[in-house]
């Protein structure tokens, strides 16, 4: 991940400055004012942010949280002002939940269980998209979730909330397309059952 994308490279020239370079530099300077206001104004919609797309396993957002301010921190003197500061913090939180969804599918080192288990059936495939889709902010899409292994809960999250395809997933985990096809068949699978008996 290279987050000094999100800021502009010192020798790029820069458009109109934002006004948050100052917060930025004065933070940079151990200013506690603007620290507490840097703090103050980011802190909510970041937690929001990996909240929502760690469900249902919020045991692990405030330390993902810490990680995103400790990465701003780091990167902070790459801003440049070329957007808001916090359209910047933000980028730096989409990256770290990138990067935690593959950690996680690649701490699975058996994803093929079974070799020449059958597939599930495309219908099956469907119908779970739809459940999904309609009801991800559920109290029974949660709970569901929630009881899964939970490399299928991260596989399904990366699929249907990330809008990650079987092949980016592959990509970013260095699984074989097929691999995570079969994996993320084995998780619908167990989806629309435990779904069906909730």
């Amino acid at each position: 991940m290279d987050l000094l994308k999100i800021g502009l490279p010192a020798d790029e020239p820069a458009g109109p400055i934002h006004p948050d370079v100052a917060l930025a530099q004065a933070v940079l300077q151990r200013d506690r004012k603007a620290t507490a206001e840097w703090v103050d104004r980011f802190t909510g919609p970041v937690y929001q942010y990996v909240r929502h797309r760690l469900a249902p396993r919020t045991d692990q957002v405030d330390d993902l949280v810490q990680d995103i301010f400790i990465a701003a921190w780091q990167y902070l003197p790459g801003y440049r002002g070329g957007s808001p500061l916090g359209a910047w913090v933000m980028g730096i939180a989409r990256h770290k939940v990138e990067d935690h969804y593959r950690r996680r599918l690649r701490e699975w080192e058996s994803w093929d269980a079974t070799p020449g288990a059958p597939e599930p059936a495309d219908d099956a495939a469907r119908s779970v998209e739809e459940v999904f889709d309609r009801e991800r902010r559920s109290e029974k899409t949660q709970r569901v979730l929630t009881g899964l292994p939970e490399h299928y809960a991260a596989a399904l999250s990366w699929r249907y909330w990330e809008h990650r395809s079987a092949r980016e997933i592959a990509e970013a985990t260095g699984r074989a397309e097929k691999a995570v096809e079969r994996l993320l068949a084995r998780a619908r699978e167990n989806f629309k059952r435990r779904w069906d008996e909730a």
